[in-house]
This record gives C-alpha cells, sequence and structure tokens, in this order.
C-alpha cells in the first residue's frame, strides 16, 4: 500500500510485506526514509552502518533513518522463513530501495 500524506507535500508512506526464504538476504541498501520493520514470523537479522546487529523475533521492531546505510538484513535460519512488515515514511519520486552511496 502507497498512500500520499498531503499534511507533508512530497512525502508518502509505503507499507508493505517481505519474507526471507531459509538462508536469504538482501544485499547492503539505503532507503532515504524512516523505515520500520515488524517481524510476523521467524527472526531477522538486521543492522545499519555503525551500529550493532539485532536479532528479532515475532513482535519485535526495528528503526532506521534515512541516513542511514543497511548493511544486514537477513533470515536468522537456514531452515524456515520470516515475514516482516516493512513501513516506510519517503520522498513520493524516490524508489522504496536505492543502492549504496
Amino acid at each position: 500500500m502507497s498512500k500520499a500524506l498531503p499534511e507533508y507535500p512530497g512525502k508518502e508512506a509505503l507499507i508493505l510485506t517481505v519474507e526471507y526464504p531459509p538462508g536469504g538476504a538482501d544485499p547492503i541498501h539505503r532507503h532515504d526514509a524512516h523505515g520500520f520493520v515488524y517481524v510476523l514470523e521467524g527472526n531477522i537479522v538486521m543492522g545499519v552502518a555503525g551500529g550493532r546487529e539485532v536479532t528479532l523475533g515475532p513482535g519485535e521492531a526495528f528503526h532506521e533513518g534515512p541516513e542511514d546505510l543497511h548493511t544486514v538484513g537477513r533470515n536468522a535460519s537456514s531452515t524456515k522463513p520470516a515475514r516482516f512488515v516493512v513501513f516506510l515514511l519517503k520522498d513520493a519520486d524516490k524508489p522504496a530501495v536505492l543502492p549504496p552511496h
């Protein structure tokens, strides 16, 4: 779901569900957005440059800011999938995922 935010011209909220297969991971990337992750199923490992890695389970959340480089995003399990919701508050004209600078 994507929704323009008229009170904040040029901004939008984007909500999506991501599934990591067993052993799955994201490449290093950035969002240029406030990103909130909420784990639905399984366990994931998240981290940004300069921060520590955290392992999250169902009901736990993670935040990354517009200046953060998302260096770690992976399934903590090599045998079970993991699913989570991502909520991004971003510029409407930018893609949700961007390559590292």
